[in-house]
C-alpha cells in the first residue's frame, strides 16, 4: 500500500487529526491520503497539511493501511457500502461517529476487517483532545497501541469498554460545548460589571484552562480543589451557594444523561 493513514472525509476533526499526526507522531504529510465529497474542504487540507488528496473515496480504501472514517454518523452506511468490497483483513478502519456500535460495523464492512472505534472531541484543534477508544478481536495489542500512539498525536487517548462509549460522548466528546457556554457566561457577567468583553473572555477562558490542568496534574479532588477556594464567610462560597441554588450540578447532569441517551439512539 502506498500511504500509511487515509481520511474518509475532511472536515475540522479530521483536519485536527492529520496535523496532529504530521506534527507528533514519525507519520509524514506524503504518506497521508484523504477524501471529501467536498472539494473546497480536500483543497484546504492540501493547502494545510500538504497531503494528498482525491475525490475518490475507493483510492483511499485501496491505498491505505489504516483508514479513518471521519463523514458524519449519517453518511456511514453509504460509505460503508461504497468500500467494503475494497477493503482486506491486513488494513484497519478507524471510526470517529457517535451511536455506530463494533457490532455494527462489523455487519455493514465485513466479518473479517479490523475495527477500532473512537471518540476523540475538537480540542484535538489545539493539540488537547481527550479520545475514548475500544477495539474488536480481529485487532492484536501490537496494532491497537499503533493506533493509541497515532491518537495521541493530538491530546489523550485511553483504552474504554465499548459500554461506556456513548458516555464517553457526553462527558468529552460533546462537553466542549458547555465549557465554552461557562465560559461565555463568566464573560458576561464580568462585561456586565465594568469589564472590557476581550479581556473577560480571556480572564474567564484561562481561569477554566488553569483549573482544569490542576485537577489533571495534582491528582486532587475537584471538590478538594473547590474547598481550597472557598474561604470561610468569602466572595467564593457565596457565588456557590447561589450555583447551588440555582441547580447547577443537577442540570449539568441531566444535560450529560440526555446527550448520552441520544448518543446510543444514533
Amino acid at each position: 500500500m502506498k500511504y500509511k493513514v487515509g481520511f474518509i472525509g475532511c472536515g475540522n476533526m479530521a483536519s485536527a487529526i492529520i496535523g496532529g499526526l504530521i506534527k507528533n507522531t514519525p507519520v509524514q504529510a506524503n504518506e497521508i491520503l484523504a477524501s471529501d465529497a467536498f472539494e473546497d474542504a480536500i483543497e484546504k487540507a492540501k493547502t494545510t497539511h500538504g497531503i494528498d488528496i482525491t475525490c475518490n473515496n475507493l483510492e483511499v480504501s485501496s491505498n491505505c493501511e489504516v483508514i479513518f472514517l471521519s463523514v458524519k454518523p449519517q453518511y456511514y452506511e453509504v460509505v460503508t457500502a461504497q468500500i467494503k468490497d475494497t477493503l482486506t483483513e491486513h488494513q484497519i478502519i478507524v471510526t470517529i461517529a457517535p451511536g455506530k456500535t463494533l457490532g455494527w460495523l462489523e455487519e455493514h464492512l465485513g466479518k473479517n476487517i479490523k475495527i477500532v472505534r473512537t471518540m476523540p472531541n475538537t480540542p484535538a484543534l489545539v493539540g488537547e483532545g481527550i479520545t475514548g477508544v475500544c477495539k474488536n478481536e480481529l485487532v492484536t495489542d501490537e496494532e491497537f497501541q499503533m493506533i493509541m500512539n497515532l491518537l495521541s498525536g493530538f491530546g489523550l487517548a485511553e483504552a474504554i469498554p465499548e459500554s461506556l462509549m456513548d458516555v464517553c460522548v457526553s462527558v468529552s466528546g460533546s462537553s466542549p460545548a458547555y465549557v465554552f457556554m461557562f465560559i461565555e457566561a463568566m464573560a458576561d457577567a464580568a462585561v456586565l460589571d465594568g469589564m472590557p468583553r476581550a479581556q473577560a473572555y480571556r480572564f474567564a477562558a484561562q481561569a477554566v484552562l488553569g483549573s482544569a490542568k490542576m485537577v489533571l496534574e495534582t491528582g486532587k479532588h475537584p471538590g478538594e480543589l473547590k474547598d481550597m477556594v472557598c474561604s470561610p464567610g468569602g466572595t467564593t462560597i457565596e457565588a456557590v451557594r447561589v450555583l447551588e441554588e440555582k441547580g447547577m450540578r443537577s442540570s449539568i447532569i441531566e444535560a450529560m444523561r440526555t446527550c448520552t441517551k441520544k448518543a446510543k439512539g444514533l
